[in-house]
């Protein structure tokens, strides 16, 4: 009897693993992961550098720094992409201009990044909303779904550069990226004030933890010069993100300063470092962007 009952089992077991319909999904699941994680790992073998740009806090200026990045290496000649994983509150959309919905390639059915120019492309959520207004309420899942789809399922091509940027904190978002790209380096983007920098010193502690990479830590709105007076004003304070990245044996990548040109050309929907002629602005990032390069490339 106990022999037969085994023989039963195993009858039973091989049904359920051949024949039954519950199987089928997880089966159909396993393989779609499979494929996915292959097509990452073919797309980011493709892509030769990552940079990360992440806070933890919002309000910093995260994504105009992550706009003005791209738009600089791209202006260097470097084959760059820009890739939006801010679910919630997606703002690379407006300061590019893309109004449309991305297109899907016919042959490979890949989603194609908006062409912002012949170096630099670009994909973020809000590109694929039909309506801009509508709220994205995911959870953690279905945001790790997001993320991994932009950069296995998205015809990046051979790219010098992929920018990547995070929404603020250190949450699913900030730990997807840094699980589906390992060799990502960060920038942790900061204002002077102690309440950002105390968000700051987090996103250091996460970077640590993650053991990822970080290239250093960028000041940003340090200080805005009067246009009747030219009197320079230290809206936020100034220095903190520096002393920071000395106290927590970090690179400091330089500081920028507040400049309302920024929030004009995001609304325009053209990054500054597009059109800017030499002046306070471009001067410190120009000498920010040379830091992070002569850094990645020796």
């Amino acid at each position: 009897m106990i022999h037969k009952s085994v023989d039963q089992a195993k009858k039973s077991s091989s049904c359920s693993q051949q024949s039954c319909p519950s199987q089928k999904p997880q089966n159909d699941a396993a393989k779609q992961q499979v494929e996915m994680e292959a097509m990452i790992k073919s797309n980011l073998a493709q892509i030769k550098n990552k940079i990360f740009v992440l806070s933890g806090k919002g309000g910093v200026g995260k994504s105009s720094v992550s706009a003005n990045l791209a738009t600089s290496l791209a202006k260097k000649g470097y084959k760059t992409g820009l890739m939006d994983v801010d679910v919630h509150g997606p703002s690379i959309a407006q300061m590019f201009g893309m109004k449309d919905l991305l297109d899907i390639d016919p042959d490979t059915k890949l989603l194609l990044p908006k062409q912002i120019n012949e170096n630099l492309k670009v994909v973020t959520v809000q590109a694929l909303m039909q309506d801009k207004d509508q709220a994205i309420i995911w959870r953690g899942p279905a945001k790790t779904g997001i993320i991994k789809q932009f950069v296995g399922s998205v015809c990046w091509g051979e790219l010098d550069y992929l920018v990547i940027d995070a929404p603020p904190g250190t949450g699913d978002e900030p730990l997807t990226v840094i699980q589906t790209i390992p060799d990502a380096k960060g920038i942790i983007v900061t204002t002077p004030q102690e309440v950002a920098l105390a968000d700051i010193r987090k996103s250091i502690s996460f970077c640590k933890t993650v053991k990822m990479e970080t290239l250093g830590v960028l000041e940003n709105m340090a200080g805005y010069t009067c246009p009747h007076c030219n009197q320079f004003i230290d809206l936020f304070k100034s220095g903190g993100g520096e002393k920071t990245a000395k106290a927590q044996g970090l690179n400091f990548l330089g500081s920028i300063p507040f400049d309302t040109r920024v929030v004009a050309s995001g609304d325009d929907g053209v990054p500054l470092m597009t059109y800017e002629a030499d002046g306070p602005f471009k001067q410190a990032f120009t000498k920010v962007v040379d830091n992070i390069l002569k850094q990645i490339e020796g």
